[in-house]
């Protein structure tokens, strides 16, 4: 093991994956000469190449378009957006073609693309860069998303991604980037983290509190709090996949706890937070001591005030506070 940030492990991931399968290439907005707009990729231009790394034109549409077809024919593209906000510019593809190729052409045609890159507020960049859209895309049969929260998840789900013949989206997030963790050396095997798998960050006993990307991090921090202030013990469950979901890691700390409180930064209408909810209800009411509680983003567009959006997102005190109802 050793010390890596967030985005040193996904440029890990990627080397590795590069050297692994020729097939495999790097597509976006500055991702090469200009090392990315977040410094995700540096070095991986100068070592493999410009057909391997590829600069494209500002046009989600024709890069995410491209890569599928690309993916139709047998390469497997890794396309990054710097922001997740711009789905929408490519939504026909990311969407209407992505995730119905393979269904509709009988099995017969995989699409095997990763589409990875920043989705979360907190950046004070204002509502038409801080979308956080895993629960729009969870929504629609033949997509795999996931938000990892550490470095090793990082670079685990996204070796996993690139392996995948299905479209994998990765929601990752610029406030991690920095953040230092623990990842494996490529001497002790090859690391991968399989989608469709939580893990328990912390183990506890009165309430669980079941959180993806950075609300787990708010998660494991309010944990520390309802411990030291509040003598409750908080078990953490990391979805890092939000489709698949794991039914079974979620429904076993539940029913261990009897209580659950789910912490998601997406908007509280539709979002991760309220299938997680759904579901503890249908497989686990019997074991519930207390209703299923949510922490969300305030329902607004994201503001652009440090303090305000400070707020709007889930946090540690507003974590605390709701299992406070329950306790």
């Amino acid at each position: 093991m050793r010390e890596l940030s967030y985005r040193h492990a996904l440029r890990e991931a990627f080397d590795e994956e590069l050297a692994r399968d020729e097939n495999v290439v790097l597509l976006g907005e500055e991702v090469a000469q200009y090392n990315g707009a977040y410094k995700v990729t540096e070095g991986l231009w100068e070592k493999w190449g410009a057909k391997r790394i590829v600069d494209t034109p500002i046009s989600e549409a024709g890069f995410i378009g491209m890569g599928l077809g690309a993916s139709m024919l047998g390469l497997r593209p890794v396309m990054e957006l710097m922001f997740w906000s711009f789905h929408s510019v490519a939504f026909d593809q990311l969407v209407n073609n992505a995730a119905n190729v393979r269904y509709m052409s009988g099995g017969l045609i995989n699409c095997p693309i990763v589409v990875r890159g920043p989705a979360n507020g907190g950046t004070n960049v204002g509502a038409t860069h801080s979308h956080v859209p895993e629960a729009l895309f969870a929504a629609f049969p033949g997509l795999k998303v996931c938000a990892p929260a550490t470095p090793a998840d990082a670079k685990g789900l996204m070796k996993t991604a690139i392996r995948d013949n299905d479209p994998v989206y990765v929601m990752e997030n610029t406030m991690l980037y920095g953040n230092m963790g623990p990842v494996p050396e490529a001497s002790e095997g090859d690391h991968l983290v399989p989608l469709g798998k939580a893990d328990i960050k912390r183990e506890g006993s009165d309430v669980t509190l079941i959180a993806h990307g950075r609300s787990v991090l708010r998660a494991l921090e309010a944990a520390e709090i309802l411990q030291n202030d509040h003598n409750i013990s908080a078990e953490v469950v990391d979805l890092r996949s939000i489709r698949p979901l794991d039914q079974e890691t979620i429904l076993r700390s539940v029913m261990k706890t009897n209580r659950a409180v789910c912490v998601d930064e997406s908007k509280a209408f539709g979002g991760v937070s309220g299938m997680v909810a759904t579901l503890i209800q249908e497989h686990a009411f019997d074991s519930l001591d207390a209703p299923v509680k949510r922490v969300c983003s305030l329902d607004a567009p994201a503001i652009y005030s440090p303090h305000v959006e400070d707020e709007q997102l889930p946090n540690p005190r507003r974590i605390v506070q709701q299992v406070l109802t329950i306790a």
